[in-house]
């Protein structure tokens, strides 16, 4: 896998908020966080771009919502922020997609030559397949770090259920399968980019 040297991370919604189990229900891949971090690590040590998205949910009883503490990035992402040799951009957003946020991450990687880039948060099937399957379409060379992102058990229409890590499995089949990206492992990431 080759990874351009000035492809950029997006970090996604790594927000306290997704910590409150009552609200969101049984999650999977616990190991989600530590690859995030690691990827964070292995972008900034290389220089290459970071994008960090808040999610400022507008409803009023969103763990996510602006001005509660659940709207704030996660600690291990906020004592990362502003410690790489890359250019950084901080993005929010009140929609699934990133390039639906503030300021616009479109432009911003049509200014700094990004053509590739690597998903990485919460949640899965939500704001990160989103943001890939959107980049996909603006001709992005897009990869999804599967085991960097996590998600949670949903309800669905007719008494339908699934649960996370069924949706997880859905997600990487759908952005696969379906040509939006290549949906990858942390491990090949961190060797690729070192």
């Amino acid at each position: 896998m080759e990874i351009a040297a000035n492809a950029a991370l997006v970090v996604v919604d790594v927000q306290k908020g997704f910590e409150e189990e009552e609200f969101w229900g049984p999650r999977n891949n616990p190991g989600a966080d530590d690859n995030i971090a690691s990827l964070i690590d292995v972008w900034q040590a290389t220089g290459r771009p970071v994008v960090f998205v808040r999610h400022d949910s507008p409803k009023p009883r969103s763990p996510l919502r602006t001005g509660y503490e659940g709207n704030g990035f996660k600690e291990y992402v906020e004592e990362r922020r502003g410690k790489g040799a890359g250019a950084e951009l901080f993005v929010t957003k009140t929609v699934n997609s990133a390039f639906y946020g503030t300021p616009d991450l479109d432009a911003w990687f049509r200014a700094e030559g990004v053509t590739q880039f690597v998903v990485a948060g919460i949640q899965t099937n939500m704001c990160a397949e989103t943001t890939a399957r959107m980049g996909g379409n603006l001709g992005y060379d897009v990869l999804f770090a599967l085991d960097a992102t996590y998600t949670f058990d949903l309800a669905g229409p007719f008494g339908w259920r699934c649960e996370a890590a069924e949706l997880a499995r859905a997600t990487a089949v759908s952005l696969h399968g379906g040509g939006f990206a290549r949906v990858v492992t942390s491990e090949a990431l961190r060797g690729a980019a070192a």
